[in-house]
């Protein structure tokens, strides 16, 4: 990803990376070694995205945006607010009500994280991005303070709409975000 927006030109096309990850608690920049309470055997690796601690594993859609934030005419902000609004629009096809909150980014389900992001921009490009928990194995999150925060429970999307894929998820990420990117608002 860092290569990728590195070597980009003014007319390099943005590109969508939808993949899972093996089990791994990634530290943002700003993440701090006590927020990692037990990690165990899973492999701790320092990242160079925004946020604290998090884990990711089998069944959690990552999705990695590489754009030019400059030529989509879009900053920081409004980048988190699209991609939260994508998540709960996604949700909200499954018949479960999601919101953001603010000050903690994410997506949330009656309290409980259910999506992270974590951002990075150089040059006017961003790159990292989302993790959205459809049917992954919880327990690694009770080994962290996930995103930083003591006691956040964190859910993941099969409890909400049993019989949920990731392929399907990602089929439907990969057309929803997309739409909300690319608006002119």
């Amino acid at each position: 990803m860092r290569a990728f927006t590195d070597t980009r030109e003014a007319d390099t096309p943005d590109e969508l990376w939808l993949l899972e990850h093996p089990p791994v608690f990634t530290l943002g920049q700003a993440g701090c070694p006590e927020h990692l309470l037990a990690p165990g055997e899973i492999p701790v690796i320092q990242t160079d995205r925004g946020g604290q601690v998090t884990y990711h594993g089998p069944g959690q859609l990552v999705a990695y945006l590489l754009l030019d934030l400059h030529r989509a005419g879009i900053g920081i902000k409004r980048l988190v607010n699209r991609l939260e609004q994508a998540i709960i629009e996604l949700l909200a096809t499954h018949g479960v009500a999601a919101e953001r909150r603010a000050n903690a980014p994410g997506v949330y389900i009656a309290g409980s994280k259910i999506a992270s992001l974590g951002l990075r921009v150089r040059h006017g490009c961003c790159y990292h991005g989302l993790a959205l928990n459809v049917d992954l194995d919880l327990e690694p999150f009770g080994r962290i303070n996930p995103c930083g925060y003591v006691g956040l429970t964190v859910t993941r999307l099969v409890d909400h709409a049993p019989g949920i894929t990731l392929i399907e998820t990602a089929q439907a990420l990969g057309e929803i975000l997309p739409r909300h990117l690319n608006r002119r608002d």
